[in-house]
């Protein structure tokens, strides 16, 4: 869809870069079985059963529909996955190494192997009440997510090969940063250091400052400790002019892998039609010093920021210009 919407040629395809962010197959209840003996205890299996397990087959069917052969990677870390997938594939196009780049991703952990090991880890929302009032991010009473499902994949080109074959040019990528914990396999570093460095390392490279943010997607999880450390650091890296601030997954539910892909898409769609929604079910904040957003309004955003924390200490930031 991606390709058609974008009006990509064969020609292009052939040399365009692919990058996309997934997770791993966490189906292990209905796909998974069991092996001893030198045999599994299904008789039936495909003899290629273990594609369904590759990371990077979803990048190998698509490159054979799409028939695309350019430098490609699949990325698989965690939530901030395809995220960081857009922001390699941004690279290569800045860099010169590529003129078309197909870049995002997808997740999906609604089966009962990824339900019952996220459960396991205490990151579902485990109460009673109103479904639709589960998923609260930045609220004093949030107790967990809710999974999602979905994707969104991008195609990326330099601003005067767009214009030159007149695409409808959404958006400008102008700055990537990533960083690592090294803190805990699950829980974010609750200082934020090195999230702050991943959003400093953004900003540097699109060449402005911290003030001219006027608009962040958190990744705003709805978890007890990763939204006091994702509100903590907000309010501290951006306290002389502080941005507003929504969440996404508020409305749509935690895509994993997905989550940076489809909120960029959410973000350009907001940029398009100037105007942003609410962080659904936020009622007392939890860090009155971040400009939480608890009613939509109309807005044009110039400097967008996306960012994503993801397990094992990952985190990754998205800085997008409104050119449109």
């Amino acid at each position: 869809m991606a390709a058609k919407d974008a009006d990509l040629n064969r020609s292009m395809l052939n040399r365009a870069g692919l990058f996309l962010g997934t997770g791993p197959n966490l189906d292990i209840g209905g796909e998974f079985y069991s092996a001893g003996n030198g045999h599994i205890d299904k008789q039936n299996l495909l003899a290629l059963w273990m594609l369904r397990f590759l990371p990077n087959t979803p990048a190998s069917i698509i490159a054979k529909l799409l028939d695309i052969h350019g430098e490609n990677s699949t990325i698989n870390t965690a939530c901030t996955a395809s995220l960081q997938a857009i922001g390699e594939g941004f690279r290569r196009v800045k860099d010169g190494r590529a003129d078309i780049v197909l870049a995002g991703g997808g997740d999906s952990r609604i089966n009962h192997g990824a339900v019952l090991g996220y459960d396991m880890a205490q990151a579902l929302y485990s109460g009673k009440g109103d479904p639709l009032k589960a998923v609260r991010p930045f609220d004093m009473k949030r107790s967990g997510f809710v999974s999602g499902e979905g994707a969104a994949v991008f195609v990326i080109e330099e601003f005067e090969h767009a214009k030159k074959r007149g695409a409808d040019i959404l958006g400008e990528i102008c700055g990537f940063g990533t960083s690592l914990d090294g803190y805990s396999m699950t829980a974010p570093d609750p200082c934020g250091r090195w999230a702050a460095l991943a959003i400093e390392s953004a900003l540097s490279e699109a060449v402005i400052n911290r003030d001219q943010i006027d608009l962040i997607f958190a990744h705003g999880t709805s978890t007890p400790v990763n939204d006091k450390t994702e509100a903590d650091l907000i309010a501290r890296v951006f306290c002389h002019n502080p941005p507003y601030v929504t969440a996404i997954k508020s409305w749509i539910g935690h895509l994993a892998a997905g989550c940076g892909a489809v909120e960029l898409a959410a973000g350009l769609s907001i940029i398009k039609h100037k105007y942003v929604p609410e962080i659904r079910n936020l009622n007392k904040a939890c860090n009155k010093k971040v400009n939480f957003i608890k009613e939509p309004f109309d807005f044009t955003s110039k400097f967008m920021l996306i960012e994503n924390f993801g397990f094992g200490g990952q985190n990754c930031v998205l800085v997008v210009k409104n050119i449109v």
